[in-house]
């Protein structure tokens, strides 16, 4: 963790300050990534909406774990210093203030948001970007008094982009982030050559395909500030496409090159519209979630296809929150000219966090950041030894068993009777889904299983999947034009032969969301699922996060153990140990 050597030392520290997602990373004077996690986990608040990364309470035990030697901080944020006029517009207006917010002067849609929205999400921004590293500093000048501080701020698509190409394995490849806004528009298109990232293209303007899906969402009844776009995917396999919603959407939104042309007069009686045929019942919300989803991905795949024309590689890195879709994200090698695409654990604002340190490393370094092999996503937090000494100390034994050489095998076992396992390993994941480390795992031949996880410890719509964890080599017998997805970032199509084998983590549509596992990604979660391959023949487990709905991934000792009890899971695996509920242990 610590550097041995008695040397003085740069850190980056690279903070995204997004009103949402927020997120820290810190990078070695090697360009290293020493650790990278999402507030949320921490503060145990779902999306952290306007809370700083660098809590009071937090810095000081990373400063210390992680830069105990450096005389130097570079604190890198992830957006531009420099705001555009029109937000310095409305902040001299009043519209950053509630009682400006709550004027009737901006009722009338200016994009797919109506415009009190917006103005929420610029207001919330102007003071998140506003406090963004004011902790980090202060807790510097606490502990390191002569440190010398640095403080760098990056254009936000381009910490989007370094996030996607320092993470991936390749030399040159064409970049795409696409999300809701940035600094000067909703996406940017680059070409990444050795290290080095040139934009081509960027969309400017008000058009955003991010506040489309966002509009979306809440027309199928969700909440996207709530982060649940998720839902709408999730929802649309069970609908079916409807020629007249997608027709009123087209006239919304069209793409021309590498830019949007969009109609504010079809956007307001569109969707209008679209509210009165759900009002009437001549759509559902399943359809609707169908048919928007079917339009992002007509969208999405022609800008992509469009873009190919303009860089001479087939490889192609992704980011931004519209790059969280793993629906569209497994039709792109199948419909565009692109042969490899790379989206980094983290492609939502939280990932910019590291990407802004990474921009702030090759401000000080000429050589190239780029891993050259799959970024290990297993940055976060460590589980903490005191913490679990404390459990050991004070829960009850009788339930506690210790298998430091057999906890894989042991948990296997546990799986293919049936248990639900709440599973704790090693750090936590970056990004938004649970790879392995903070994960409940299940029996996926059960078809009973997902319903049973639902009610008894997810507590969540019965619509939305499960995803599977399959070991690579067995990824062409379960898969159709089978796809590495290290992330679980893509969702693929099972073969029809399969599908009964595992029916727990097989959706409506035949889909999956998978998760590609290699032992030299995870030792101990290939060892779980080898040892239940050996006792079921099914080389793949059900894997979703350990959270129950509106709740963050557990960060810590404490909330595993709580979700445990509070929950029907039977079994909660920490380490090398494992807790049983006395129900089970008693069998």
């Amino acid at each position: 963790m610590a550097s041995q050597k008695n040397r003085k030392t740069t850190s980056y520290f690279g903070l995204c300050t997004t009103y949402h997602d927020p997120a820290l990373a810190v990078v070695d004077e090697r360009g290293s990534v020493l650790f990278a996690e999402a507030s949320e986990r921490y503060l145990q608040y779902k999306r952290g909406l306007n809370c700083t990364p660098d809590s009071l309470a937090r810095v000081s035990e990373l400063i210390e774990d992680y830069c105990p030697d450096s005389s130097k901080f570079v604190i890198a944020r992830n957006w531009s210093k420099r705001r555009p006029w029109y937000e310095m517009m409305w902040w001299l207006c009043g519209y950053y203030y509630p009682s400006g917010l709550s004027s009737k002067r901006h009722l009338k849609l200016s994009t797919f948001l109506p415009k009190y929205q917006l103005l929420h999400m610029m207001a919330s921004q102007k003071h998140s970007m506003a406090a963004g590293g004011l902790n980090l500093v202060r807790m510097i000048r606490e502990s390191r008094p002569d440190a010398e501080i640095e403080v760098v701020d990056f254009n936000h698509h381009l910490c989007h982009a370094a996030m996607a190409c320092y993470s991936s394995q390749f030399d040159s490849a064409g970049c795409v982030i696409i999300d809701s806004f940035g600094d000067r528009g909703s996406s940017a298109f680059y070409n990444y050559r050795r290290g080095r990232i040139e934009r081509i293209s960027e969309i400017s303007g008000i058009e955003s395909l991010g506040f489309y899906y966002m509009r979306l969402t809440e027309l199928c009844g969700f909440s996207w500030l709530k982060g649940e776009e998720w839902k709408v995917m999730g929802l649309a396999a069970y609908g079916q496409r409807e020629e007249q919603i997608v027709d009123v959407l087209q006239q919304m939104l069209v793409v021309n090159g590498l830019a949007f042309q969009q109609s504010k007069t079809a956007i307001v009686q569109g969707f209008e519209h679209l509210q009165q045929l759900l009002g009437n019942k001549q759509v559902n919300k399943a359809d609707m979630a169908h048919s928007g989803q079917y339009f992002f991905e007509t969208v999405m795949l022609q800008l992509l296809r469009n873009f190919s024309e303009q860089i001479d590689s087939r490889n192609l890195v992704l980011g931004g929150g519209c790059l969280l879709n793993s629906s569209l994200n497994g039709k792109i090698i199948d419909n565009t000219p692109f042969n490899q695409i790379h989206i980094p654990s983290a492609p939502g604002d939280d990932g910019t966090a590291l990407g802004a340190a990474w921009l702030a490393y090759r401000n000080d370094h000429d050589s190239q950041v780029n891993q050259r092999h799959t970024l290990s996503p297993y940055l976060g937090s460590r589980i903490k030894p005191k913490t679990l000494d404390n459990l050991l100390q004070f829960g009850d034994q009788s339930i506690i068993h210790h298998y430091p050489d057999s906890i894989a095998g042991q948990t296997a076992t546990l799986l293919a009777k049936g248990a639900l396992v709440g599973w704790m390993q090693n750090r936590a994941e970056f990004g938004p889904r649970a790879l392995g480390n903070r994960s409940i795992l299940a029996d996926p031949r059960d078809p009973g299983m997902r319903d049973k996880i639902n009610c008894r410890v997810k507590f969540r719509e019965e619509f939305r999947p499960f995803a599977p964890s399959i070991l690579h080599d067995y990824g062409p017998v379960f898969f159709e034009n089978y796809q590495e997805s290290p992330y679980m970032e893509r969702t693929l199509r099972f073969k029809q032969d399969v599908q009964d084998k595992v029916p727990a983590v097989v959706h409506v549509d035949g889909t999956g969301r998978l998760q590609t596992v290699k032992q030299e990604w995870n030792p101990q979660f290939y060892a779980l699922i080898e040892a239940f391959r050996q006792i079921t023949g099914i080389p793949m487990i059900l894997n979703t996060s350990f959270n129950v709905m509106s709740k963050p991934i557990v960060h810590s000792v404490e909330d595993a153990v709580s979700v445990f009890y509070t929950s029907g899971l039977d079994v909660l695996v920490i380490g090398d140990y494992l807790l049983v509920k006395p129900d089970l242990d008693n069998e």
